[in-house]
Formats: structure tokens, sequence, C-alpha cells
């Protein structure tokens, strides 16, 4: 059963946005303290390209960690699973996202799994290019082919912003650089990960996006194969075992789809060859997942059974 019906997507939103101020905007990244907490949209797009919408879809709104599945899928493909999981594990972990924790206790300091800060910016480390220029360009190269969108680009203003806070970040990197899991210039890896962190779209490019993960690699509107088969199922299972932060466990089983949050309020979702779901709510709950954006994603599986279990 899928949701064809915009009036009734748009109630669901509307449900949805009542617990809007249960939440509260991120505040850790300024730029991101700007957002109107009563916005919530949402668009679902299904293997035939057909776009079902409700709220301003038009919205944009940073990837944040949404950004980690792509710059995963692409030293995927540019390097295999073999050397990828040398340097990253893949286990999930209880701890915050930006803990360092796990980095003082694994071995080697090894990040866990790639959803977290540490296990992103070892991917990050690993991306392809001469200079952080030709890096952000190649990420964005191939969301833009996962979109079907030329346009896209990163927010200066919130790329800044997370580049000059990011105290921790450069704490994971050195920390990891000292036991040899990250190599090259650490202001380096933090402007393309704050870059490819701030890349910039809306919910319909989001669900266009989560589309070619739930089709195994196709994009809907071209047909075009734009990863592998296997680097599609490796990233939509890392998104149900690690994607919600370390509400994981309880996302699978309340809602029981692979899924990528953000702090901006993004979630991105893949329901395996059936639809690509992208939701913008900004208020978080307290792992920093979208609250708003669980509470419809709750009240779609309730009415179309979307959990793969």
């Amino acid at each position: 059963m899928a949701c064809r019906s915009e009036d009734i997507l748009q109630s669901l939103v509307e449900e949805a946005s009542k617990v809007a101020y249960e939440g509260k905007v991120a505040n850790y990244i300024p730029a991101l303290q700007k957002e109107n907490p009563e916005h919530l949209s949402c668009a679902i797009v299904y293997p035939d390209g057909i776009c079902v919408s409700a709220g301003d879809i038009k919205k944009r709104f940073t990837l944040q960690s949404i950004s980690k599945i792509i710059t995963l899928a692409l030293v995927l493909m540019d390097y295999g699973p073999e050397h990828v999981f040398h340097r990253v594990g893949m286990e999930p972990t209880g701890d915050p996202f930006n803990s360092i924790i796990k980095l003082e206790t694994s071995s080697k300091a090894k990040p866990l799994n790639p959803m977290i800060n540490a296990g992103a910016l070892a991917v990050t480390s690993m991306m392809k290019g001469s200079n952080a220029k030709d890096k952000v360009e190649y990420i964005l190269d191939f969301v833009r082919k996962l979109t079907n969108e030329p346009e896209i680009d990163y927010c200066e203003d919130v790329a800044i912003s997370e580049f000059t806070t990011s105290f921790l970040n450069r704490s994971l990197c050195f920390y990891m650089k000292g036991d040899g899991v990250i190599h090259g210039n650490v202001e380096e890896i933090m402007e393309v990960y704050t870059k490819h962190c701030a890349i910039r779209l809306n919910c319909l490019q989001l669900a266009r996006m989560g589309a070619v993960f739930a089709m195994d690699g196709i994009n809907p509107l071209t047909n075009e194969r734009v990863m592998p088969k296997e680097v599609a199922r490796i990233c939509k299972t890392f998104m149900v075992t690690c994607g919600m932060y370390n509400a994981s466990g309880e996302f699978a089983i309340k809602i029981g789809i692979p899924a990528k949050s953000g702090v901006s309020g993004g979630i991105m979702g893949s329901v395996p060859g059936r639809m690509g779901i992208g939701i913008f709510g900004p208020p978080l709950n307290e792992v920093g997942n979208s609250h708003t954006g669980l509470k419809l994603l709750e009240l779609l599986q309730e009415k179309y059974d979307l959990s793969m279990f």
C-alpha cells in the first residue's frame, strides 16, 4: 500500500506538526539556530518517478549527517569494502554521534562505523581529489546525479559556521591521525567535511536521493544506474543499524526502514523497492533526530505498513 494522496499526506504532516515544540532546533551550529520549529515538509518519490508531497517542499536545508551516506557510497565505489572497512568498522554504538570515547577503547582508534562523526571523518579522508575544492566538487557531482539536479551546491554560511566551531571534530581527526587511521592535512579534511555537511537541497531532492538507494542504485527518474547494487545494499544496512544515531534500534522497531537523519532536521528514508522519502522538520529530540519528522514517519508506518521487518 502506498500514499498516493497529497491530501492524506498533508493531514499527516499537520498532525505531526502538533508536537513541534516538544523538540528544540539545533543551537550548537550557529547558522542552524535560525530555522522555524513549526516548519514540516515531506516528499515521497516512487519507482515510477511519481512524487507525492506536503508542506513547503521547496524550502532548502543542509544535509548535515545525511551526507555521511553519500560519502560512504563514493569511497565504497572507488576503493571497495575491504579497503574502507580496514579503516572504519561496521558496528553500531550506544554512544553519542560525536563521542571520542570509543576511539580510546577500540583497537588503534578505528571508528566503530561510518555514521558517527569519527567514522565519517575517516571516510572523508579517503575522498578522491588533489585538493579540498576538487573533493567537494566530486561529492557535489555525485549528489547532482542522485537527485537529477545540476544546480545543487553547498551553503557557504553554514560551512563557515561549522568549520570555525568544529573543535571536537578536529580532536577526533588528530586522535585518529596519531594512530594512522587517517592521513593527510586535518584542516583540508575539515574543510571537505564541513562543506559536504553543508550541501543544501529540498525535500523533493532528498526523496529522489532516497529513492536511488531504495531502488538498489538506479535513479528512477532517468533509469540510470548511479551506484552498484552492492554499494546501495551496504549503505541501506548502515542506515538501519546506525542511521538514526544511538536511537537506531528503537527506530527499527517502531518504523523499520533504512533512514539517515541530520541535525538540520532532515531525514532521508529508503523503503526497499517501494519509495524514497525526504522530510524536513527542524526541532530535534534529545539524540539529534527530527522530532516532528519521526512523528510523521510513525504516522506513515501505521497507515501504510512501511516496515521491512
